[in-house]
This record gives C-alpha cells, structure tokens and sequence, in this order.
C-alpha cells in the first residue's frame, strides 16, 4: 500500500468507527432518473431533507449516525449518486450539473416538491449547482466542507486527488463498502480514476449565480479542512455575509467554521454540526 494509501486507509477507518450506530432503514427503493437507477432511502417524517455523499461515499460511510439524529424531526432522503454505492454508472461526465439535475429528478419521481439539502464535500457542489440550476426544488441548503471554484481547494489536496488510483484505497473501508453494495463491484478503480479526472478539470460553479442565486445557505467547515479559509470567507461574501448585524440586516446564510477540525473529521461533530444544521432549517421562511 502506498504512503496515500496509508493516509487513507487510516482517515475512512476513523470514519467507520467513530460514526454512530447502523440506522433502521424506513423505506429504500431505485428512482429511475436521467438514465440510471438512482438508490434512495427514507427514514423519519416531517420536512423533508435530501443528503449528498462525498465523493467516493455511500449512504453507509458518510452519515451514519446522521440518519437518526435528523429523522428526529425531518423526513431523511439519503441517495447514492451516480457510480456510487447501489446506484450503477453510466457513460456520462462525473458533474455536479448533471448530479444536481438527478437530485431535482429525485424529488420529481418521489412527488416532493421542494426541500432542503445537505451536501459534504463533492455533495456540497451537488447542493449548490442543484439550488442554482432548480431554484424551486431547493429551500435551503447546508454546505460542508465544499467550494464553488476548484481554486477554492488547497493547492496540496487538489493535487493528492489528481494523483489517486486504486491502489491507494487497497483493503480500505470505502473500497470494501464500494465492493459490497455495488452493482458493478469489479468497477472501483474505474470509479476512483472518474472521480479523480473529473476532480483534475478546472470547475467554476460562477460567483455571479451563487450571488444572485436566493436560497439561503449554511457553510460549515472545519478550520484545517482543504478548502481555503479566504475561498470560505469569499462564498459567504456572495450570499449576503460579512456585514455588521447590529447595524443593518443579516443576511439568511451563515457561516460556521469549528476548530481543530479537517475534512474527514467534520462528520464526527455530530454534537456541534447537527444543532446548528437544524437551527438554520427551522428558520423561516
């Protein structure tokens, strides 16, 4: 195993074992949607909330333990994108236009008209692309560890993702989990090598459509996540942030930015993250 692999192998075991215990699934089923069965849960009644996996996740390794504290109050969506877990690939580009317009069919085949969004990492581009591209699909949207502009990610980590192969995840617990749930289970280094090209493209989601975009939006990051503190502080910016409150209006956004916290680490804040997530989609409207 290579020295990435190590690194790897190391950060998603935390992740497996530190995450919250296996959830009872409510309702499961395929949404055929855009060309390719999407697989989706249901857990929970009340406002709906859709949540977006990071890349390389399923449902299994990226929120457990989120599943049962926000089905307290909210009807959970958890999907599986395009290549990921239960839902098959298709030959099409790995974009978060084309994710976030499988997102929108989603709520169209389960007759929802309109909901919130969670997104982690690739599944906070997802959010964002879905809230511009749908406007009317999307209420609010949570933002974790994420960017709009592939600049936003730091120089290191960009380059850490353009260089993985399947080696690097050998006897992993994503490559184990991807193994398993998979149609294809044959077909995880294609998915790494899709995933990490995609991740080599320079990507502008556009600073003018998330300023004009209205949907309010919370971004949380941890303070040593990958992404730039000056990137963060810049979407913030655009959706209304960055003003003196005491003196004029707030804007709806907010932004959160927790210490001592990376990327993969972000997920076990379950205690900070989820009371703040669900403080901000009770706000109205």
């Amino acid at each position: 195993m290579t020295e990435h692999g190590r690194s790897i192998a190391l950060l998603t075991t935390t992740l497996m074992v530190t995450a919250g215990s296996a959830q009872q699934k409510s309702t499961t089923g395929y949404a055929p949607v855009n060309g390719i069965n999407m697989y989706y849960e249901v857990h929970g009644s009340g406002e709906p909330v859709v949540l977006l996996h990071g890349a390389f996740m399923t449902i299994t390794n990226n929120w457990d333990g989120w599943i049962s504290e926000l089905s307290r109050t909210r009807k959970v969506i958890a999907i599986e994108m395009q290549g990921h877990g239960r839902t098959g690939d298709i030959p099409r580009d790995f974009t978060c236009e084309n994710l976030a317009d499988d997102v929108a069919e989603l709520l169209n085949h389960l007759k929802i008209p309109r909901a919130d969004l969670i997104g982690y990492s690739m599944g906070g581009g997802v959010a964002m692309q879905c809230a511009i591209r749908h406007p009317e699909k999307v209420r609010r949207a949570v933002i974790l560890s994420s960017m709009f502009r592939s600049d936003g990610m730091d120089v290191e980590a960009r380059e850490h993702i353009r260089r993985l192969t399947a080696e690097d995840f050998k006897g992993s617990p994503l490559e184990i989990e991807y193994k398993k749930l998979s149609p294809t289970p044959d077909d995880f280094p294609k998915l790494i090598q899709r995933v990490a090209a995609a991740a080599s493209k320079d990507y502008d989601l556009g600073a003018d459509k998330l300023a004009a975009n209205t949907t309010p939006m919370l971004f949380i990051h941890g303070d040593a996540d990958g992404v730039r503190l000056a990137h963060v502080a810049e979407m913030f910016r655009l959706k209304g942030g960055e003003i003196h409150g005491d003196m004029k209006p707030r804007s709806a956004s907010r932004l959160a930015i927790l210490p001592d916290t990376t990327h993969v680490t972000l997920l076990q804040r379950l205690a900070i993250v989820v009371p703040m997530i669900n403080d901000f989609l009770d706000a109205a409207p």
